[in-house]
């Protein structure tokens, strides 16, 4: 069930997406909150860092700093999260993440939930625009992003 409190975190995932595509960069971000208490926020920072593991997920917990333990949080991410970022969930036992679409990168939202995580995508269109958005505009970043050949 979607909370106010997760249309909040939500919307403040967006916003850190919509910066980042302002900025010329890729538009995944991503919140962590323990109930209404924000913990981090982050966004894809592959193009700006020159890092290949800067996806919003791992930035977002990077930016939330050390947690002595992730039970009751909540990680909301504007897009579903990759193999990695999936890894980093299940790595420090996220118990729920929210994801505001599926439609421009699939991910695997049925690993997640068969290892226990509680899964919510809300197809929010405003997050599918954006990604169709930057993934016309940069086919190649975008295949970098998500580990596939660029196209020529």
């Amino acid at each position: 069930m979607i909370t106010d409190t997760d249309r909040h975190m939500m919307s403040t995932a967006i916003a850190e997406a919509e910066a980042s595509l302002t900025a010329g960069a890729i538009p995944i971000a991503a919140t962590l909150a323990r109930g209404d208490q924000l913990l981090g926020t982050g966004h894809n920072e592959r193009v700006q860092r020159g890092d290949p593991i800067a996806h919003g997920e791992i930035a977002c917990l990077r930016n939330a700093g050390r947690q002595a333990s992730y039970a009751g949080t909540t990680l909301y991410t504007t897009l579903s999260p990759c193999a990695m970022c999936s890894g980093a969930i299940l790595l420090f036992k996220i118990p729920r993440v929210v994801v505001a679409e599926a439609t421009t990168f699939a991910g695997d939202l049925g690993f997640l939930a068969d290892r226990g995580v509680a899964v919510e995508l809300l197809d929010d269109q405003q997050c599918v625009e954006l990604m169709s958005t930057f993934q016309q505009r940069y086919p190649q970043i975008w295949a970098e992003d998500i580990g596939e050949e660029p196209p020529s």
